[in-house]
């Protein structure tokens, strides 16, 4: 659980000369740098080179305090960083779709969350209690409805597109926010000319322009796009798609081969903010 005045400690101490700081001095660049050096973020943090925590949540203007839902958080990335920095007072939700009628092997994958998934965050984080939930879509608890101030998709409208799930998906995330509500969105991007069959979603990669106006088809506004996490290294054509890039590295047996994509680094990805359209 989040302690501000152990916050104020661990600045403190990385500040030379700096008198001690009172949690209110404390600002939410500071708090997220701790929690960003955290050393139960040791095993992550070798990818904030190309995931860019700091900026990202800047950009979606995520603060301590808001309730924050992440959108199929998977292996816990996101969540290790979104819940120590959210604090005491702020909520984390983890959301996955309604699988309810989906194939046996996507209820496995993406069905229970609720039951399985607040126990890994206590375990990642220390947290318990109402700081944290999770839910599949079609078990949303109606109080939810209207007070979520932050919706986070990463890396996964393409998952959406291919599964058919985005319409509904995306209603449930705009029913969720409140007035002022914001989708942030960051994902694999392909080329402004890419072929349709390549940006189907089963490579990975989607068009930017084709993700904003789905997105503002559902009821959105587009209100930021930033290249923060872009990658020119990345032509963004790879024949098994971007998991032959790296944390990934699927197919790839040849060691010049994984050199190559090595040097390439992560994906191209576009980041996107979009405020719900009232």
């Amino acid at each position: 659980m989040r302690n501000f005045a152990t916050l104020a400690a661990a600045i403190a101490l990385s500040l030379p000369l700096a008198a001690p700081l009172a949690a209110k001095d404390i600002t939410d660049a500071q708090a997220l740098a701790v929690v960003l050096a955290d050393t139960k973020r040791d095993a992550d943090r070798v990818r904030d080179q190309y995931r860019h925590p700091a900026q990202m949540l800047a950009l979606c203007k995520v603060k301590p305090g808001q309730t924050v839902v992440d959108y199929m958080p998977s292996s816990g990335w996101w969540t290790r960083v979104l819940v120590p920095y959210l604090g005491e007072k702020g909520r984390y939700v983890g959301l996955n779709p309604d699988v309810s009628k989906q194939t046996d092997q996507m209820k496995q994958y993406f069905g229970n969350l609720g039951a399985t998934f607040p126990a890994k965050v206590t375990e990642w984080t220390g947290a318990t209690g109402d700081r944290i939930a999770a839910y599949n879509t079609d078990q949303l608890p109606a109080a939810l409805k209207g007070k979520v101030n932050r919706v986070l998709i990463m890396r996964e409208m393409h998952n959406l597109w291919r599964l058919n799930l985005l319409r509904s998906e995306l209603a449930a995330v705009r029913d969720l926010l409140d007035d002022d509500g914001m989708l942030c969105i960051e994902q694999h991007r392909a080329r402004k000319d890419a072929r349709a069959a390549y940006t189907d979603g089963n490579k990975g990669y989607l068009r930017q322009k084709d993700v904003v106006g789905l997105v503002e088809a559902h009821g959105f506004d587009l209100v930021a796009a930033s290249e923060i996490n872009a990658n020119k290294k990345d032509p963004a054509n790879h024949e098994v798609g971007v998991w032959a890039l790296p944390p990934n590295f699927r197919g790839v047996t040849d060691e010049a081969d994984r050199a190559r994509y090595t040097a390439i680094g992560e994906s191209d990805r576009m980041t996107l903010v979009f405020r719900k359209r009232k």
